[in-house]
């Protein structure tokens, strides 16, 4: 009898830190369905810390975009920040450029993740690109964003944004120097280079993004 309840309590221990990996970890399965790969990403009008208005249409002279969504305070996003600055110095100038977006809501009182913290984050770090704010957090659910960091590669085709790559930022995030497949890299330097993207998409590692009235 004791043989057995002890065996059920092992088994309820590995089942709640199973799902905790699962929910808090590796965005295993989706939450929020979105975009697919190849379909038209919809232009969005959201406020840098600047106060001005960015949407993709005013990149006009851009050939694509790495779209990333991300905040402020998630180890896992933070971990990323040197690399995605590193990404918007590689590929900006060749017309990739990065646009950051967080859509997490503040509503907790903590305003981690508000303009002003944005505009504190961005220049702290010295990023090199606008980080914008999804008050209402349509473009993130529109994109199917889950966690922080996710990243949406958007190739311009006409006046259309096409999806081409969407998930992880590389396959290491505890470790830049360990990195063996850095897949948004792949998939721009492809773009740029007229072929296909051979990773179209990745799980995504990081923080949950916070919803309104969760």
């Amino acid at each position: 009898m004791k043989k057995n309840i002890f065996i059920a309590a092992i088994i309820a221990v590995l089942a709640i830190s199973t799902f905790a990996f699962i929910n808090y970890g590796t965005d295993t399965k989706s939450t929020i369905v979105g975009y697919g790969i190849g379909d038209e990403v919809k232009d969005f009008s959201l406020k840098n810390i600047d106060g001005k208005l960015i949407s993709m249409a005013s990149k006009a002279d851009a050939k694509g975009l790495i779209l990333v969504i991300t905040c402020n305070h998630c180890p896992y996003a933070k971990a990323y920040q040197s690399r995605v600055i590193g990404l918007d110095k590689k590929f900006a100038p060749k017309g990739y450029p990065v646009i950051a977006i967080n859509a997490n809501v503040t509503e907790d009182g903590s305003n981690e993740d508000s303009i002003e913290e944005n505009k504190k984050e961005a220049t702290e770090k010295g990023f090199s690109f606008e980080y914008l704010k999804d008050e209402t957090q349509e473009v993130a659910k529109a994109l199917g964003a889950n966690r922080t960091p996710t990243v949406y590669v958007v190739q311009k085709e006409g006046s259309k944004y096409i999806l081409k790559y969407m998930g992880g930022i590389d396959d290491n995030a505890q470790s830049p120097q360990n990195v063996t497949k850095s897949y948004v890299d792949q998939a721009v330097t492809a773009l740029l280079e007229s072929k296909s993207v051979a990773t179209t998409t990745t799980k995504t590692i990081g923080c949950g993004i916070k919803w309104k009235n969760e």
